[in-house]
């Protein structure tokens, strides 16, 4: 695996390989890598010639400054991950590398709609916008041909879907299952920040949306998300929102619609926010 963390000696590798024709995939990360991560460079992999992966820590995206300067950084843990995990590059830029305008700097604005006023978008202002930003750079890095995110970022899969549209970039998108702890926990970096008592406790946030996805159809919306929020609340969870959405544009809905619906839920355990989401699959469509 190759290390790079200036965007032009990575160009210059980058710009070899697609001059042999190889097909380039990439894997934006934070970093704190987990089974999760490795799974988008499995599928990279898989469909791709050259996998790239970045690990940055954008602080444009945090709106709480404590919450950046706790989000763990496991640099040595993560490399012999990609390592293992087949990675061919590995792009590790600093701050200035990539804001070189600063991050109080100028920075473009991107019309995210309707996708960057409901859930994340209204509970984190301007957190979207700053995903956009370093997406956009990180794109502009890297050019791939393919770009692979998870699931379990669903909203953000979305802003970034609607990016690659503002942009023209002509990359594609590419969205992987969520993967899951044996107890049901979606995987996530933050997930390392709970002890052990909490992290029994984080199970439940799974455990309401599949109480959720069960009873879509037998009750209607407004029970169903007070019951699924009053479990979270009795097990110490301060919640910011369970809602059901249409997965094809996250309109917030009332009642079942003949589509494919996603449940999303956000709620703090302690210090540490999780987040999580479940497709609910329409008959006759496909979903997970």
């Amino acid at each position: 695996m190759y290390l790079f963390k200036e965007i032009a000696r990575l160009q210059e590798a980058l710009e070899q390989e697609k001059t042999a024709g190889r097909r380039i995939g990439f894997v934006p990360t934070m970093g704190a890598l987990h089974e999760g991560h490795l799974s988008l460079i499995r599928a990279a992999k898989a469909a791709t010639d050259v996998v790239v992966c970045s690990i940055f820590v954008n602080p444009t995206q945090f709106n709480d400054p404590k919450d950046f300067e706790k989000y763990p950084v496991t640099i040595k843990e993560d490399i012999l991950k990609l390592t293992g995990g087949g990675t061919n590059i590995l792009f590790l830029p600093s701050v200035a590398e990539m804001y070189p305008e600063g991050v109080n700097g100028r920075q473009p604005h991107y019309d995210f709609g309707y996708l960057e006023t409901v859930l994340e978008g209204a509970h984190r202002p301007n957190h979207f916008q700053g995903v956009g930003i370093i997406v956009h750079k990180l794109l502009q890095a890297v050019q791939p041909d393919d770009l692979f995110m998870g699931q379990k970022d669903f909203q953000q899969c979305m802003i970034i879907k609607r990016l690659l549209e503002i942009t023209q970039i002509p990359s594609k998108l590419h969205i992987c299952p969520t993967l899951r702890e044996k107890d049901g926990l979606a995987m996530s970096s933050r997930n390392m920040r709970l002890d052990p008592a909490a992290r029994q406790i984080a199970t439940r946030i799974s455990q309401a949306l599949g109480y959720v996805k069960e009873n879509i159809r037998s009750l209607p919306f407004n029970i169903i998300k007070e019951n699924a929020s009053k479990q979270l609340q009795d097990a110490g969870y301060q919640v910011d929102y369970i809602e059901i959405a249409d997965a094809s544009d996250l309109q917030l809905l009332k009642e079942p619609v003949d589509r494919n619906m996603v449940v999303l839920a956000a709620a703090k355990l302690g210090e540490v926010r999780l987040i999580d989401n479940m497709i609910i699959a329409s008959p006759g469509h496909a979903g997970s």
